[in-house]
């Protein structure tokens, strides 16, 4: 079996070819291009590399968000596209879940992080062993969610290109409790999509929609004030 696995929900591009459980190329960048217009020559350059042909493709696992509305439908439609035309099933996983494999194994939570402006980001709480979630992925104000995951008295890992945007808010609120992932385990790995996606049932393709889980403005500004009546 050999999987293709496409990360395009943020600006880091991550790609990755694994067959029979070994991993033949992995490639991540970070250059925030358009993935629009390098996601696809990425992904013929590096099966080109591997000698492995479109026919050869058993499976495709695709990160279905949250995270920037265009780099999800970027992704998702072309591991919709692969899938139906080569008639090879499609398992969509996480986008957060994948940055949360950064940090499998810390004792305690992790938190993958992408930020979403205006003190807002995609946001969720995973176990740091078995990966499963604690919360639901969500687009939340931070320091709101910050607060809720400091009544659970855990050390909590974070993760994510965005965490550095939201650092000093983290320490002032779970101060010993908070732990960062080095900036080499930040960028999330199309290896991990894909031994997720291993894990999870295949989705019809055309059924398959980006999990964008975005609150509105006024959404935002209520849970501000909500917050502000409670402190």
């Amino acid at each position: 079996m050999i999987y293709l696995g496409i990360d395009t929900s943020n600006s880091p591009l991550a790609i990755a070819l694994i067959e029979d459980g070994v991993v033949l190329i992995e490639e991540t960048s970070n250059l925030k291009i358009n993935h629009s217009l390098t996601a696809m020559p990425a992904i013929e350059e590096m099966m080109k590399k591997a000698k492995v042909l479109p026919a050869d493709l058993t499976h495709i696992a695709v990160a279905e968000g949250p995270g920037s509305y265009t780099g999800v439908r970027i992704g998702l439609t072309i591991a919709k596209t692969l899938a139906w035309s080569l008639k090879i099933p499609l398992h969509p996983v996480s986008s957060l879940k994948v940055l949360a494999a950064n940090g499998q194994g810390f004792d305690g939570l992790v938190c993958p992080i992408m930020d979403a402006r205006r003190g807002t980001a995609f946001i969720g709480l995973y176990e740091g062993v078995s990966l499963e979630p604690v919360t639901a992925d969500q687009h939340s104000d931070v320091k709101s969610f910050l607060l809720k995951a400091k009544e659970l008295g855990l050390p909590i890992l974070f993760t994510g290109v965005d965490v550095a945007l939201h650092e000093a808010l983290i320490i002032e609120i779970l101060g010993e409790a908070a732990h960062f992932s080095g900036v080499q385990n930040r960028l999330p790995r199309a290896s991990n999509l894909i031994l997720l996606a291993q894990d999870t049932l295949e989705s019809d393709v055309h059924h398959a929609v980006p999990e964008y889980r975005r609150i509105t403005e006024a959404e935002a500004n209520y849970n501000k004030a909500q917050e502000g009546q409670t402190l």
